[in-house]
């Protein structure tokens, strides 16, 4: 890696998104062969008030990961799917019954709606790559997500625990039939509710005892204990001054166990704690002697399991995504490069990755033997192709591309 290249990171962050209020901090962690080579840690975990002084952003500073919860629950469903407990082809109503002839919206609304039968069942391997047919609230395209907002079919909103979340998601149809398209959706949750029913765990539990516990991240769970709030960053979106203003009402506070913990998007993490996961993942399923997965896993999980390989361009029906289109699969978990001139971004053939809804990131080159972090804390992670502009300035940093 070049440390001249490597140094205009430090230089963009702060000139582009730090200096000019767009981005509370930056804090990005670049690993390679698993040695750090580069860290920037800028800006204030939380602004100066009127009744506080700004706080730094510092290397153990907790944040929200959102969607990065994604890929630890996928990790943990495969766990068990190569203990024999549950299989990629296995039907979802083989664990959830209730939802053996959920059916495919046509027209209605909640209490009136009009479905057919899907053409095939909804299969596990549809809930880890999002073909599953079901949705997220915000997505504002459909009656169909329009029922999940009214309704609070999230487990965010869920008082009742997984279970609760799973019986109202079985009340609305499916907006296509499993297999047919793809849709960023509330999908990995229900991986969460499965973890549970599988393991005989409670999902929180089986994270720590088989996840959290052997690779040693202390800091990654589903609230924050009150010991540990002084490092606890605030998250922002942007005010009607189009200023950074605290996202706070409306927003999980993570101060609190949640009833209905969300594998889809609600663990709190360290810079510490997610690069190893990512090591993890780097390294084939094993980091420091502690192995959670096979390497073969890991080689299906990063594979694109659209339908017929396509790329998401062809596939998606989503008004969102952490992801670009173009050029891009979609395994089990994350997101993959399959074409890497689709993309526009000098990137390698089978790099992967995912992000959350502050605008967090991370991606793994097993080409260059790379894994980068990057954490702040503004929603939506729409608001600025900081992602993309990232990896061009990393990738640039390469000398001796093993490519």
């Amino acid at each position: 890696m070049c440390p001249t290249r490597l140094a205009r990171i430090d230089s963009f962050l702060q000139s582009r998104y730090i200096d000019t209020g767009k981005l509370p901090h930056a804090h990005l962690v670049v690993a390679r062969g698993g040695q750090v080579v580069h860290r920037s840690l800028l800006g204030q975990a939380r602004l100066a008030t009127a009744d506080a002084p700004a706080l730094p952003i510092a290397e153990d500073s907790l944040t929200r990961i959102y969607s990065m919860t994604k890929p630890i629950t996928s990790v943990a469903f495969m766990m068990l799917v190569e203990e024999g407990k549950v299989a990629l082809e296995d039907p979802v109503h083989r664990f959830i019954p209730g939802w053996k002839n959920l059916g495919v919206y046509v027209s209605g609304a909640p209490g009136m709606w009009m479905t057919k039968p899907t053409e095939a069942p909804m299969r596990m391997v549809d809930l880890l790559r999002h073909t599953a047919g079901l949705t997220y609230g915000f997505q504002n395209r459909t009656n169909v997500d329009a029922a999940y907002r009214s309704g609070k079919v999230e487990p965010f909103a869920q008082k009742e625990g997984l279970q609760g979340f799973i019986d109202a998601l079985g009340k609305v149809p499916l907006e296509f039939s499993p297999g047919t398209a793809w849709n960023y959706s509330v999908a990995t949750d229900v991986l969460g509710y499965l973890v549970e029913v599988i393991s005989g765990q409670k999902f929180e539990d089986f994270l720590q005892q088989r996840i959290f516990g052997p690779l040693g991240m202390v800091d990654t769970a589903f609230h924050v204990s009150e010991d540990k709030l002084h490092r606890f960053t605030e998250c922002y979106t942007i005010g009607g001054d189009g200023k950074l203003a605290a996202a706070v009402q409306g927003w999980p506070t993570f101060k609190t166990a949640p009833a209905a913990p969300s594998g889809g998007g609600g663990l709190v993490s360290t810079m510490a704690d997610y690069l190893r996961f990512c090591e993890l993942l780097r390294r084939g399923g094993e980091l420091d002697g502690v192995r959670l997965l096979g390497p073969k896993t890991l080689r299906l999980m990063r594979s694109n399991h659209l339908p017929g390989q396509k790329d998401l361009n062809d596939v998606s029906v989503s008004m969102f995504a952490e992801s670009i289109y173009a050029g891009v699969g979609f395994g089990l978990g994350f997101a993959m490069t399959t074409d890497v001139a689709k993309t526009g971004l000098a990137g390698s053939l089978g790099e992967y990755w995912w992000g959350g809804m502050a605008s967090t990131a991370f991606w793994i080159d097993p080409v260059e033997d790379l894994s980068v972090v990057f954490f702040t804390q503004l929603i939506p992670s729409s608001l600025y192709p900081i992602r993309r502009e990232l990896r061009t300035l990393v990738n640039a940093a390469i000398v001796d591309s093993k490519a």
